[in-house]
């Protein structure tokens, strides 16, 4: 339906920044709502943030709040985690996803590593 591909991650120091890009191809990534998850090794995936179709509306995880944001750019057909203030615990494989409202996520790509060090 979209394929997305992320990239971006990396190794970065505690608090440090790095920003994650999605680029979708396929179909329009306007057409869908969009979301970041993460997933380290041994844990759930879990959801770190979500924006609407238009970016009017985004949500984070409690975790994330306030030193993350997720942006999309449909122009660009891109959407976007800029990570502020990175912690250890932040370690991660970055996961983007689409979904069509009022539906399941059930578009991902293959994700892009993000390490943080004390």
């Amino acid at each position: 339906q979209v394929q997305l591909v992320e990239s971006g991650g990396g190794v970065v120091q505690a608090g440090g920044s790095l920003r994650l890009s999605c680029a979708a191809s396929g179909r329009t990534v306007s057409s869908y709502a969009m979301g970041w998850f993460r997933q380290a090794p041994g844990k759930e995936r879990e959801s770190v943030a979500t924006i609407s179709t238009t970016g009017s509306t985004t949500h984070y995880a409690d975790s994330v709040k306030g030193r993350f944001t997720i942006s999309r750019d449909n122009a660009k057909n891109t959407v976007y985690l800029q990570m502020n203030s990175l912690k250890p615990e932040d370690t991660a494989r970055y996961i983007c996803a689409g979904r069509r409202e009022p539906g399941k996520y059930d578009n991902w790509g293959q994700g892009t590593q993000v390490t943080v060090s004390s």
